[in-house]
């Protein structure tokens, strides 16, 4: 009976330990819990270039990068995977150093990139952003977190610490770069360790026109229940509209988590059990904006298993990166880049445009 009373009182304290353990951990999340402004100004690195002039041809190009950790041989835990920290460090300093010579080939006049890491675990702390724009030493640069939280307790390893988001790199001159904040579908204690997703807004001045050509890099919700995809493509589209009617050029891109109604998608059929996509119905928008999708390459793939070695046929497939364009803005060439999946779960976007000249007064 002594016995069994000192295994119940060991077993009582370890108890005890957990629950005060878990306690602070949650109490340590909520004061230190990202809360940013609706919208907040941002940092614009390096020396301005020329400003956009009308009629003249640009490029540029768009890319998830997957945090450098999601190449060929990962899989991810919230998409029916095992991996948590999916690559080791050289792995994760070679995609990032075969995604920084893959978006100099296409010699962009501005990128987007989403799922950048500047200090986090699953990453071993690399600054991407550091990293990448020593590659583009005459662009103009500005971040914006889209994740940032002390701490990730789960899985088992756990996540870890997180901070990551949104690069916006730019050969012409920036004026302003903002953060604008997006709609959080997860309330306390989840929103402790989620992502806090929104908008990276650049303004940048068009030569000789009172105008501006405003570029909106974006990562909208992924794994909530869909209410936060509708509320953030709303906030979105109300930007876009208050944008359009200023007269101003505005180009939104990057990873939307959802596909434009205009697209096909019997080339790539959802599967069961498998991560779904959202949709964006086209017709809410004022039937002005250009809304740039293919099916032609998928832009990204499924993180069940490892792309190495697997049989292709059998991943399933999405076509949710793209652009929505003002009328404004002449669209010369879209296409999605196939990349073989070898670096990061996305292919990248190029989109190559002109602003049409006759549409300032």
């Amino acid at each position: 009976m002594k016995v069994f009373k000192k295994i119940l009182k060991i077993l009582g304290i370890v108890l005890l330990a957990v629950v005060v353990l878990a306690a602070g951990l949650v109490g340590y999340l909520s004061i230190t819990e990202y809360d940013p402004a609706d919208t907040e100004l941002l940092n614009v690195e390096g020396k301005s270039g020329d400003d956009v002039r009308l009629e003249t041809g640009y490029t540029l190009l768009s890319w998830n990068i997957g945090y450098g950790a999601l190449g060929d041989n990962a899989d991810f835990f919230m998409d029916g995977g095992s991996m948590v920290q999916s690559s080791d460090k050289a792995r994760v300093q070679e995609n990032l150093g075969r995604i920084t010579d893959a978006i100099l080939e296409q010699s962009p006049d501005f990128v987007f990139l989403q799922e950048t890491d500047v200090g986090s675990k699953r990453s071993y702390h690399i600054d991407q952003t550091a990293l990448i724009g020593a590659a583009f030493p005459a662009c103009q640069s500005s971040f914006a977190y889209n994740y940032k939280t002390a701490y990730v307790p789960y899985p088992l390893p756990p996540i870890g610490k997180v901070q990551s988001g949104l690069f916006t790199l730019s050969a012409c001159t920036v004026r302003e770069a903002s953060r604008v904040k997006l709609p959080c579908p997860f309330t306390w204690p989840v929103s402790t360790v989620n992502l806090k997703r929104c908008l990276l807004v650049s303004r940048l001045p068009i030569a000789e026109s009172g105008k501006e050509l405003v570029l909106i890099n974006l990562h909208l919700e992924a794994y909530d229940d869909g209410e936060g995809k509708i509320a953030q493509t709303k906030l979105l589209r109300e930007i876009l509209e208050a944008e359009a009617a200023k007269g101003n050029f505005v180009i939104a891109g990057g990873d939307f988590n959802q596909t434009f109604s205009n697209v096909d998608l019997s080339k790539y059929p959802q599967q069961e059990g498998r991560w779904a996509s959202g949709r964006i119905d086209i017709s809410e928008f004022d039937s002005s904006w250009q809304f740039l999708m293919t099916n032609e390459v998928p832009s990204c793939r499924s993180l069940d298993q490892p792309y190495a070695g697997a049989d292709h046929a059998s991943f399933q497939y999405y076509v949710i990166d793209g652009f929505i364009v003002s009328s404004n803005v002449e669209v010369q060439r879209f296409e999605v880049l196939d990349k073989g999946f070898v670096n990061t779960d996305h292919n990248p976007t190029l989109l190559n445009f002109c602003l049409k000249e006759e549409a300032v007064p």
